[in-house]
């Protein structure tokens, strides 16, 4: 039964795909009739049985009003909708979710990668023995992963999941404030992502309401979130992180073919070996944008001694702002990823589930100036699909509106509490949950916006 509703998902997927749809546009004559439409409660089976193509918000075509018939790439919002509906009411404020997607939604790897680009043979004359050691590491993982010839005849990638989101501590010089009510505060969610050859992806995730999407043409990287509208992402074009979190061996191990063996570690009682990627200066220097500088950014991969797959990421980046006539300010973000759930698709091996735990620290010249945001994410993975038909670049064109000058990575930090578009520092403060059925922090700080 599993099995015929697998091929039914992928049998609409290939018509509807093969029609020409693009991630960004739909086409109004293509409907999609969604089955168990009698059951009230969405379950695996019906989700799947939705059109994929990422939200599109506005009214049914042609003025349309028979509900069996769903405009094409509605059916994970109408889902979403149906979810935040079953979700009990938040007390917390907007700003809130805006500070988990402006963290979390779609962050980008630290450097430019191509798969296009050969992956470097195996050596162990004249390198350093860290060097050596990491290419090792790397056959070991492209081999657990499914081999390099079945991955190189990857030509592009279709991922769907779903997600919660949840800030769950908060910390200043004087004290720490923890969510105790975290898993009723958590905002719920989903993603769809596609990915081309060559270096092209599109991601769209809705969570809480709010609606964050992304891409990349291969060319340049453009983002849209409510706050900040369509704009380009400074800096080098660079793959998407999500897609390093277990759903694209070929890109990890093309991130990782420069790193370094920095020793052992023990994971989750998993013994595993370190790599480490630092930033070149050059690409940091490219990716900043006064009063913002990027000092650093290091990528750790943590990859199992007993299975060779990846089981862990650790990603810090330093940013220091110097308004006009003002102190100095830190942010440190950092991100660790457990992958876990590895089972094969197509012969590749992808990581079905995870969690993150982000920390966004400030701190500044006075010590008893710092904050620290702690928040969690969560998702599971419910289909994959390679070299699905029908396809090509076109689903991957930049949105019209898009702004053509660039914006740096401090500007998707979330705004100050007024929301306003300046560079003045507030701050930061705290306020205790009032009680246990509490499921926000009022009034907490925020990094500047940029405009």
């Amino acid at each position: 039964m599993e099995k015929e509703k697998k091929q039914g998902f992928f049998s609409v997927l290939k018509q509807e795909l093969v029609r020409g749809l693009s991630p960004y546009r739909s086409r109004s004559n293509t409907p999609i009739r969604r089955k168990n439409q009698t059951n009230t409660n969405t379950d695996t089976s019906s989700i799947r049985s939705m059109s994929l193509t990422p939200l599109i918000e506005g009214p049914e075509p042609n003025g349309s009003e028979n509900k069996d018939l769903k405009r094409v790439g509605s059916g994970l919002g109408q889902w979403m909708k149906e979810q935040l509906s079953l979700a009990p009411p938040l007390s917390y404020k907007r700003s809130d979710l805006r500070l988990l997607l402006g963290v979390m939604a779609a962050p980008l790897a630290p450097i430019h990668v191509s798969v296009s680009q050969p992956l470097p043979l195996l050596s162990i004359k004249d390198i350093p023995i860290e060097t050596s050691s990491a290419q090792y590491i790397l056959q070991q993982y492209i081999a657990a992963s499914g081999g390099l010839k079945l991955q190189n005849s990857i030509k592009n990638a279709y991922a769907m999941g779903k997600m919660t989101m949840v800030a769950s501590e908060f910390e200043t010089a004087t004290r720490v404030v923890k969510n105790r009510s975290a898993s009723k505060c958590a905002e719920s969610g989903g993603f769809v992502l596609w990915q081309m050859n060559p270096d092209m992806w599109y991601v769209e995730l809705a969570v809480g309401g709010s609606k964050v999407h992304a891409g990349c043409n291969g060319k340049l990287v453009w983002r849209h979130t409510p706050w900040l509208g369509a704009h380009t992402a400074k800096g080098p074009v660079r793959p998407l992180r999500r897609a390093l979190q277990g759903l694209d061996p070929r890109t990890t191990a093309s991130m990782f073919a420069d790193a370094k063996c920095t020793g052992e570690k023990n994971i989750n009682g998993e013994d595993c070996f370190i790599l480490k990627l630092c930033t070149d200066p050059e690409t940091l220097k490219a990716r900043s944008e006064a009063p913002a500088e990027i000092i650093r950014h290091v990528l750790f991969g943590y990859f199992s001694q007993k299975t060779g797959l990846l089981v862990h990421i650790e990603d810090s980046h330093l940013t220091r702002i110097q308004p006009n006539g003002g102190d100095a300010v830190y942010w440190e973000t950092t991100i660790n990823s457990f992958l876990s759930d590895y089972r094969p698709v197509e012969g590749i091996m992808i990581a079905h589930s995870g969690h993150s735990v982000v920390t966004l620290f400030r701190f500044g010249e006075m010590a008893m100036s710092h904050t620290k945001t702690k928040m969690e994410e969560a998702w599971t993975i419910d289909e994959v699909a390679f070299n699905v038909p029908g396809l090509s670049v076109d689903c991957f064109i930049p949105p019209a509106d898009l702004r053509t000058d660039s914006v740096s990575e401090a500007c998707e930090f979330p705004q100050d509490d007024s929301g306003r578009n300046s560079l003045a520092f507030h701050r930061a403060k705290v306020v205790a949950l009032d009680n246990s059925h509490s499921c926000g922090v009022e009034n907490m700080m925020f990094m500047p916006s940029c405009g």
